[in-house]
Parts: C-alpha cells; sequence; structure tokens
C-alpha cells in the first residue's frame, strides 16, 4: 500500500488572524481545506512565545443544517470545544465575506449551542442575535433547585454572591465596586471549576456606572483573562437587568473596547453588536514529528485538496484585486509562491 509524506516540509493549513476588541482569533476556512485540529494541535497554535497566540481558535465547516449556511466550531486556548464566543461570532461573519465563502449580510451559522444569526453592519460593525438567555439553572447548567437573580457559592470559606447566566455557555457575573482591582487572576479560576458549574464557567467582574452603561473584566473558560468576552458581556446585562440596575440598551466596556448589547427582558432574543477584524493571513507548518516520533503523513488526496482550496482563493483574490487596485498585489504574490508544486513535493514508499 502505498503512502506518502510531505519531504521537507511538514502538511501546512492556511489561517486569517482576527480580533474582536482584543479577543483574538486563529480561524480555518474547513470548508475549502481539510482541518483536522487535536486538542495538542490547537495548543501549540495558541501558545503565544511558541505558536501563533490566540484566546480561541475558530473553524468554519458546511453546515449540516437546512436553514444554516456555516456550521461554527469554536476551540479554547486549552483545546477543550465550547458551545459560544460572542467576539469570535463577529469574527466570523467577516471572515466568510472576506473569504469569499459568502456575500450574504444576514449570515445564519450552526454552532454547539443552536442557531446563531449573524448581521453585517457599516463600518465593521457586526450584529449577533445571541438567542434568548437561559435562567433556569437546569439548562446553564448550574447547580440549583430553582433560578434566582442571585446566588450564593462556597468559595474555599468565603461567600461569594454570583449571577448564574446562559449564553450558550455557562457564565458566573459578580458586582464589584472597584473593577480595576477585581481579583480577577485569583478568584477568577476557582469559580470557573466551581462544583455548581458542572462545566465550568466564564466570570465576569462587573462594575456599574449608571443604566446604560458599566464596565467588565473577564475570567474565561479555558483561557484566562481576555480582553473582552462578548458573551460575557450579553451575561453581564442579562445579570444586571435582573438586579433591577440596567436598562434595555447598555454599553459594556472591558479592556479591549465598547459593545452594544439589547435585551427587552426574559423570554426574548438579546442582541450584540461590535468590530470584528481581520488582522493577517498565514499558513501554518504542523509539527514534523507526531507524538510518536514519526513524521505526519499526508496522503496524495489530501495534498491535491490543499492545492485546490489554494487555487480557489487565488482566482478570488485575483477578482478582487481587478475590481479594487493594487491593495492585495502583496497577498496574491505570497499565494502564488504557496501554490506552487515544489512546496507540495512528496516522497513515496511501499509499506512491507
Amino acid at each position: 500500500m502505498a503512502t506518502t509524506s510531505l519531504d521537507a516540509k511538514p502538511p501546512v493549513l492556511r489561517f486569517t488572524k482576527m480580533e474582536g476588541l482584543g479577543n483574538d482569533f486563529v480561524v480555518f476556512d474547513g470548508v475549502r481545506q481539510r482541518v483536522v485540529l487535536r486538542p495538542e494541535d490547537i495548543r501549540a497554535l495558541a501558545d503565544r512565545h511558541f505558536g501563533i497566540g490566540c484566546d480561541q481558535v475558530l473553524l468554519v465547516e458546511p453546515s449540516g443544517r437546512a436553514d444554516c449556511d456555516f456550521r461554527y466550531r469554536i476551540f479554547n486556548a486549552d483545546g477543550a470545544e465550547v458551545e459560544q464566543c460572542g467576539n469570535g461570532a463577529r469574527c466570523f461573519a467577516l471572515f466568510v465575506r472576506r473569504a469569499g465563502l459568502s456575500a450574504k449580510r444576514d449570515i445564519p451559522v450552526e454552532t454547539r449551542a443552536g442557531r446563531l444569526e449573524l448581521h453585517m453592519g457599516e463600518n465593521g460593525q457586526v450584529t449577533v442575535d445571541m438567542g434568548v438567555p437561559q435562567l433556569e439553572p437546569a439548562a446553564i447548567p448550574f447547580r440549583a433547585d430553582h433560578p434566582a437573580a442571585s446566588y450564593i457559592l462556597d468559595v474555599e470559606g468565603q461567600a461569594v454572591s454570583i449571577a448564574a447566566v446562559g449564553m450558550g455557555n455557562p457564565h458566573a457575573l459578580l458586582l464589584t465596586k472597584g473593577v480595576d482591582s477585581a481579583p480577577v487572576s485569583s478568584l477568577g479560576p476557582k469559580l470557573e471549576r466551581h462544583p455548581a458549574f458542572p462545566r465550568h464557567s466564564n466570570v465576569g467582574f462587573m462594575e456599574i456606572d449608571d443604566r446604560q452603561h458599566l464596565r467588565l473584566r473577564v475570567w474565561e473558560r479555558g483561557a484566562g483573562e481576555t480582553l473582552a468576552c462578548g458573551s460575557n458581556a450579553c451575561a453581564a446585562v442579562v445579570a444586571g437587568q435582573g438586579w433591577g440596575l440596567l436598562d434595555e440598551t447598555v454599553w459594556v466596556t472591558l479592556p479591549g473596547g465598547a459593545l452594544e448589547i439589547r435585551w427587552q427582558g426574559p423570554g426574548t432574543h438579546l442582541y450584540m453588536t461590535g468590530p470584528a477584524r481581520a488582522v493577517f493571513d498565514g499558513v501554518w507548518s504542523f509539527a514534523p514529528e507526531a507524538p510518536g516520533g514519526t513524521m505526519r503523513e499526508a496522503t496524495l488526496e489530501q495534498i491535491a485538496q490543499q492545492l485546490n482550496a489554494d487555487q480557489q482563493e487565488l482566482d478570488f483574490l485575483r477578482k478582487l484585486s481587478d475590481e479594487e487596485g493594487e491593495t492585495l498585489a502583496r497577498h496574491i504574490a505570497a499565494l502564488e509562491i504557496h501554490c506552487g508544486p515544489e512546496n507540495y513535493t512528496a516522497t513515496h514508499w511501499e509499506d512491507d
């Protein structure tokens, strides 16, 4: 049986680095290239010293649902796949339009948490219909006998008052009088893994300035403190309304910037609006050795799929270049080099 290994150059995947309010992502097109990522692969590329560096890895795939255009998958920096990421959803919408995968302004996507509707607005702003917030403990999930605006948790003998909210993923929210000095790095990881949250939680420390403005810092599940967390910003507004402290439209300021959150109360959909930006495009080379110490293998079919995907993107970029002048010339030149057959040289051998 013939097998194939990339000679000298390991298998590669094209990616785009993106950010929403400083919450940064590595995004892969799984529609035009085959993407299979192991947890160790995700941890390696998320590493800010030895990899690309990111809070989460996002994967665009074809959807299995008739009412969705794509499947939106999210992996935390620790390698775990999770249900929801609001900042990532905005970047997802920009990515599929920028990559030529969709020309729509309204883009329905499938997630582990259900269906999301993404809307591309003007000036790089994206609105995400985050669905109906979950307040029933079992739906969050959170261990409690009945829903309440606040719960008291025992954290190493200390009584901590929180709100618990589900946005497709679980959130704990704490009210603080000084968000800048909040114990995010010490209390955050303890609440993240508190037994009351069977799937762990994203922990928000919030300070309310007035009924339309709050400030927020977030300890994200599987990532640590980040510059922004869209779904936690949404949960913070839900919690603040539950406490009677916030109006229906609120600006949430995080270290990375501000989001507009709109929610009319229990049983209604919540909408988040904010920016998304592509930072750069690149090619990620897999580590040349797998755990067993052998070269990763790639079939001729996989190499052909990669060449075909690169050629499709090259054709798309050439079309854009014709329309928009020389702004993409350097990108195209780099991709033409990447598409060259010398980058896909294969060595064949026969198995015994």
